[in-house]
């Protein structure tokens, strides 16, 4: 059985190699380049060759640039239990990791249109789980409501996609676009707790 490059020998060396491609990366995207991995290599100052021993194409690449957060919940330890306060403090937290991983993000949602493709790593749901984090008083304070329906309405209307056509659709600055995000999470909120059914 063969054993993955990075897995063997001078595994400290091999992990700041990948790091220092996927840093180029990261920079490179920032600057509106969706980059090769000949132009990460050129960027972080490594060979082709080696490069292409982490990386062995630009969509592995790119998956590998994301910022990773294992976070399972974006709320303070002393979060309140007042649901919307809680949605507030989730969303603004969100909106704001949505805009500082903005290049990263749009690159997965490029990656995630391909016919065919599989999910990349940024696309599998984390932040409905973050919205059920603060949705979680109402499962007790109102049984009847489907939580996680409406975490995954209040999902659909914030996020990356959001983001993009609130930015090159209708053409808000990022600023606007992140408070039209967090307003509509609250609407969300607010209707489905005045909905007697």
């Amino acid at each position: 059985m063969s054993v993955p490059y990075e897995a063997s020998g001078r595994r400290e060396q091999k992990a700041r190699t990948r790091e220092a491609l996927v840093a180029a990366t990261q920079s490179l995207m920032a600057r509106g380049v969706t980059p090769t991995v000949e132009e990460a290599a050129a960027e972080a100052r490594i060979s082709r060759t080696t490069a292409y021993r982490y990386f062995p194409n630009q969509r592995a690449l790119l998956l590998g640039a994301h910022p990773e957060t294992r976070r399972s919940s974006l709320l303070p330890d002393d979060a309140p239990d007042d649901p919307e306060t809680r949605l507030d403090l989730v969303m603004r937290s969100f909106t704001d990791l949505t805009v500082a991983w903005e290049p990263q993000l749009r690159a997965s949602l490029r990656l995630s249109l391909e016919p065919g493709a599989e999910q990349p790593p940024l696309r599998q749901g984390r932040a409905v789980g973050w919205i059920l984090d603060a949705l979680d008083p109402l499962r007790t304070s109102r049984p009847g409501l489907d939580v996680h329906r409406l975490a995954v309405a209040i999902r659909s209307a914030t996020g990356i996609e959001a983001l993009v056509w609130l930015t090159d659709i209708g053409g808000l600055p990022r600023d606007e676009a992140t408070r039209v995000m967090r307003e509509s999470a609250r609407a969300l909120l607010r209707a489905a707790l005045a909905d007697p059914s």
